[in-house]
């Protein structure tokens, strides 16, 4: 398989992971565009993600991701090779991808999962649109439901690792995140 096709075959399995079921996306979950402030201070993190999708063989791709009050960064890169970038600035998110990175694979829906998973909660329930809410019911465990019915969980598993299972869509990320500043020396 040439270098090429490796790279649109596992583009194509991120892409039907990450967002299986995007087309439908407005009605599966709501889309957060909480401002960068609302972070509530700033990250700079390398992060390695595992996307598993049953009877898929798992895929990785990094992430490095910059937040502060002003903006949120992020750089997807798959197989060394950066496939997009991402900038929102509270008013608009701009994108930048590669040619044979799949459309489906949305900014929006990414920026939308990174805020559901490290923004504070309450920022993140007063965004939420009526009928959807958001339970923190233990220590490092959210929910997001739909009148009432869990559609996403984030449980955090330890200070540098979490997992994002999304229920609806039958798929699960699981992000090691490393944080840029205490790596240096």
């Amino acid at each position: 398989m040439s270098l090429a096709r490796a790279w649109r075959a596992a583009a194509a399995v991120l892409a039907a992971a990450v967002l299986g079921g995007c087309a439908t996306a407005p009605d599966t979950e709501p889309l957060l565009r909480l401002p960068p402030a609302a972070l509530g201070g700033s990250l700079n993190q390398q992060q390695q993600i595992t996307v598993e999708v049953e009877g898929r063989e798992p895929q990785r791709m990094e992430v490095l991701l910059e937040a502060d009050a002003q903006a949120v960064r992020v750089a997807l890169l798959a197989l060394g090779r950066t496939v997009a970038r991402l900038d929102w600035d509270g008013r608009e998110l701009r994108q930048e991808r590669a040619a044979w990175w799949p459309a489906q694979v949305a900014g929006e829906r990414v920026l939308s999962e990174l805020q559901l998973a490290l923004w504070p909660v309450p920022a993140l329930r007063a965004a939420l649109p009526p009928g959807w809410t958001l339970q923190e019911e233990a220590p490092g465990l959210r929910r997001l439901c739909r009148s009432g019915e869990p559609v996403i969980e984030v449980r955090r598993q330890d200070a540098h690792r979490l997992a994002l299972v999304h229920l609806r869509a039958g798929y699960r990320l699981l992000i090691e995140s490393q944080d840029l500043q205490e790596a240096t020396p």
